[in-house]
């Protein structure tokens, strides 16, 4: 399944481009994001040193998890996966991880593919979606959850080692479905 978007922002045209199922071959495009994001370390908790394979790995999950990009044409402006929070009697939670390319924030494409996620949870059944994870530091990833609806639970104090802000909080964020 894929969808067109055109983001609606302000100050210029935006090309649309479309939400739609990660293929194999999209890695090559999706690795840039990872790498990028991680290597950044100020809004993901995952090793920056990570190699290519243990990022694939972690990214690329299998069925029934869901993998998606946004593409304008061969280009891969962001990608985010889905999944069961947990195992066994947690499966009913949906969860997931969205990164965006740096040249391409600000122009819908995280909006997008949240609001693709919270489509697709809607449509397998889940209860409500919990991101476990989201670093104080992440200020535009936290406005834009809570635009969409969701709330947060409560804030590990310190849990994030931020390179420029020191320890931050790390949120649990919650949308019921």
């Amino acid at each position: 399944m894929s969808s067109r978007v055109t983001p609606a922002t302000g100050g210029g045209s935006h090309p649309a481009f479309t939400i739609r199922e990660a293929r194999e071959d999209d890695w090559a495009r999706i690795w840039p994001i990872v790498h990028d994001v991680v290597t950044a370390r100020d809004t993901f908790t995952y090793d920056p040193a990570m190699s290519e394979d243990d990022a694939r790995r972690m990214w690329l999950l299998p069925a029934p998890a869901r993998v998606v990009v946004a593409a304008d044409g061969d280009l891969v402006l962001g990608t985010a996966n889905m999944y069961a929070n947990r195992p066994g009697p947690g499966d009913h939670i949906a969860s997931g991880s969205l990164m965006v390319a740096g040249q391409t924030r600000g122009l819908g494409v995280g909006r997008a593919l949240v609001t693709d996620m919270i489509a697709w949870a809607r449509r397998e059944g889940f209860a409500a979606i919990q991101f476990n994870a989201v670093a104080d530091s992440n200020r535009s990833a936290i406005h834009l959850y809570e635009s969409l609806g969701f709330v947060t639970l409560g804030i590990a104090p310190g849990a994030f080692r931020h390179p420029t802000e020191g320890n931050v909080g790390l949120r649990i964020m919650w949308l019921g479905l």
